[in-house]
């Protein structure tokens, strides 16, 4: 699956994102080595921090199903991941990050490169 289809299929799974409050509707999709996709979107809440990323929601999906760190190979998001998502997309070694920008272009990242002083697990 190329980058753009990915992304293509992040943007469909952002119209189920709950935002009241921003209005920011943010999907993610990620690949499985295995080729299941799990999609994910952003959940506000009223209490600002208790919020979850799309990010976060497509990995514990993936989680869910048993997947660990290095199952899977790649993600489409709709926009740049915050800090807080790039160390989980370096944590369970996701090899490409795809996002749309501003200008429309689909930016291609490993996930060192977005985060390149991570915090890494003991094995790692």
């Amino acid at each position: 699956m190329t980058g753009e289809e990915l992304v293509t299929r992040a943007e469909a799974a952002a119209a189920n994102a709950y935002a009241p409050y921003s209005r920011y509707l943010v999907g993610a999709s990620v690949l499985a080595r295995d080729g299941r996709i799990f999609d994910g979107v952003n959940v506000e809440n009223a209490a600002y921090p208790l919020g979850i990323c799309a990010e976060k929601t497509a990995i514990g999906r993936a989680a869910s199903e048993g997947l660990k760190p290095g199952d899977l190979e790649a993600i489409g998001i709709t926009a740049s991941p915050c800090g807080g998502c790039r160390q989980w997309l370096h944590e369970w070694r996701i090899g490409r990050v795809w996002f749309r920008r501003e200008d429309g272009s689909i930016a291609e990242y490993e996930p060192a490169g977005l985060l390149p002083d991570t915090w890494n697990l003991p094995d790692s």
